[in-house]
């Protein structure tokens, strides 16, 4: 089972993300959570300390790394590998917590659009290696944006998340990053709606989403907050963390495990 979660900035995907990973650990499933949002979030939403995280470098930033698997050197207009191994990455650099891996991937800063360095074909490699080779479940927390697909790594994610507040600005994001799912053929596509704290909130979600496939709704909570300030797990701060957290699980396993797509699904444009 293969889950991208992106949306805008600030709508909550690290917390979801975190939440799955351990409520899907925690029933037996073999977990795998991959950070490749630059405003690295992930750990701190699974559990993991900042003192054990001191020190981890993304994937993406590990120069020394993608030149050797590349067989790149350093300087312009060096070739290099552009399949490079990586097979044997995930288990080495994963940090583990609660029965899950994660894997701090990050993002590669381009000087230009289009560009192709040794650190973009590790990242893409890899990634396509996790998405098609790996047995377990895999959980991508990754930007506004599905940047890190590409050609035989779209047809292997099960579903895209795309989590949403009660905001103009959040359905504006959700529905460009949609389109572009649409048109690289990502077939599997849903909301999950967050933050939201009232009816107005709710009628909000209700009226932009009526013709998009809502997943779930999950309510504001001033102890996702406080966990984020605490810099510990919502998961592990409140029981209804948990709870909500399982609901979550249940609610994304039935449609994974669904045969057929939702009747009203269209994409919201």
């Amino acid at each position: 089972m293969k889950i991208a979660v992106t949306g805008k900035g600030g709508v909550g995907k690290s917390t979801i993300v975190g939440m799955l990973a351990r409520a899907l650990a925690d029933d037996g499933w073999k977990v795998l959570a991959i950070d490749a949002d630059p405003d690295a979030n992930l750990a701190s939403a699974i559990g993991v300390s900042q003192d054990r995280l001191a020190g981890v470098t993304p994937i993406s930033k590990m120069i020394d790394l993608a030149r050797d698997r590349t067989g790149a050197h350093a300087g312009m207009g060096s070739h290099f590998i552009l399949n490079p191994k990586v097979d044997d990455i995930p288990d080495q650099f994963c940090v583990e917590h609660a029965g899950v891996k994660m894997l701090l991937m990050g993002t590669v800063d381009h000087a230009g659009t289009g560009c192709v360095c040794p650190e973009h074909a590790l990242v893409r490699t890899l990634l396509r290696h996790i998405l098609t080779r790996r047995k377990e479940c895999v959980l991508i927390d990754m930007e506004a944006g599905i940047e890190h697909f590409g050609r035989g790594t779209v047809e292997a994610v099960d579903l895209l998340i795309i989590v949403v507040e009660p905001g103009a600005r959040s359905f504006q994001t959700a529905r460009q990053i949609e389109q572009l799912a649409g048109e690289l053929g990502i077939k599997q596509i849903c909301y999950v709606a967050n933050k939201v704290a009232s009816e107005q909130d709710r009628a909000f979600i209700a009226e932009q989403s009526r013709r998009c496939d809502l997943l779930a709704s999950l309510p504001f909570d001033a102890a996702v907050q406080a966990a984020d300030q605490a810099g510990v797990s919502f998961y592990d701060l409140a029981e209804a963390g948990r709870e909500r957290a399982h609901s979550l699980e249940l609610t994304l396993l039935d449609r994974i495990a669904s045969k057929d797509q939702p009747k009203e699904q269209m994409q919201c444009a």
